[in-house]
């Protein structure tokens, strides 16, 4: 399997896994409060990863034209989308938010391919047209008073619209430290979030709750966010998001089971479409010679067909390393993804 894929399967796992677990742990905490507890365990678990890995404080790396792009990516996936997700949970069962949020993949898609120029494949489109679908069936009206509350779902859909951006701005910076990135998110909508409402007179749950939402933000949001970015530089916007459209069947399966939540024959058939719009994903392969530009970048890699450079420094030959390096033009036909190296047009 592609290491890309895998890193966008565990992050998936991990953040469809804290989709409900977030609504269970937070029945007495206010949206705005949760969401930054969450993002507070991820900001600080990862930057205490970093700088023991580090072995101290290390310079992100990040160029000034990379910065707009990572405060860009903080507020949208890190202030507003846990604001929204959190609210529309409180006003939707977990199983139905948990699915809802297959919709982050098609727009995430969506605006890789408009505004982005990321290259849109059929196979791709026909994947994200059976999600939406499978949206169009989980929202549709019921007999039950609490389905015709669209409040909870357009919470949920707004706050995938706002994690689209961030997927697509993230892809920007992707090269870069992912742990760093993370961490930062975590830090500042941590801050931000727990701050307003702390400021809004929310008062802090009791220790026993306070640590269980921390470790549930650390890996939910954290560790689930640094493999999503690793996942960026080998797949792109596009198909990470796909791979990720798996969460949401996790988090709706443990909603059923943890949370006793009933499954109606619409949330049955509506996850039946999605599954197939994610098997269409995953049967994926895009082949075609392309021609690589000259790049200068830096990240964790191995001396394959794309990277056949020279060192201006003593290695001793341990793969894989990180460092700035230099990519020459080269024409060349094989099977690839819209990674960090395969940006071109078609």
């Amino acid at each position: 399997m592609n290491p890309s894929v895998f890193y966008a399967l565990a992050a998936a796992a991990l953040f469809g896994a804290s989709t409900p677990l977030a609504k269970w742990l937070g029945v007495e905490v206010s949206a705005v409060l949760l969401a930054g507890l969450l993002y507070l365990g991820s900001g600080v678990g990862l930057t205490v990863i970093r700088f023991v890995r580090d072995r101290g404080w290390r310079k992100s790396g990040l160029t000034a034209t990379e910065w707009p792009w990572l405060i860009g990516a903080i507020a949208f996936g890190g202030v507003l989308a846990p604001v929204a997700l959190m609210f529309g949970l409180s006003r939707t069962t977990g199983a139905t938010a948990s699915l809802m949020l297959n919709l982050e993949s098609v727009l995430t898609a969506v605006l890789a391919w408009l505004v982005f120029k990321e290259n849109a494949d059929r196979r791709i489109v026909l994947g994200m047209v059976a999600i939406v679908l499978g949206g169009i069936v989980l929202s549709w009206p019921q007999e039950t008073a609490a389905a015709h509350d669209w409040t909870g779902p357009l919470a949920v859909a707004f706050a995938c619209l706002c994690w689209a951006i961030d997927n697509n701005l993230t892809r920007k910076v992707c090269a870069s430290d992912a742990l760093f990135i993370a961490g930062s998110k975590g830090l500042a909508a941590g801050v931000v979030n727990g701050g307003l409402a702390l400021a809004f007179g929310a008062q802090l749950p009791g220790f026993t709750t306070v640590v269980p939402i921390l470790l549930v933000g650390l890996l939910g949001y954290g560790i689930s966010l640094v493999l999503f970015v690793l996942a960026l530089r080998g797949l792109g916007s596009a198909r990470t998001g796909a791979y990720f459209s798996t969460a949401p069947f996790l988090g709706a399966v443990i909603s059923i089971v943890i949370l006793g939540e009933s499954v109606s024959l619409l949330f049955l058939v509506a996850a039946a479409l999605m599954a197939l719009g994610v098997w269409i994903h995953l049967m994926e392969n895009h082949a075609h010679e392309h021609q690589h530009a000259a790049l200068n970048h830096g990240h964790r890699h191995v001396h394959d067909e794309h990277h056949q450079h020279e060192h201006n420094f003593d290695w001793d030959g341990a793969e894989p390393h990180s460092h700035a390096h230099e990519h020459l033009p080269i024409r060349h036909s094989h099977p690839h993804f819209p990674d960090i190296h395969h940006r071109h047009k078609h």
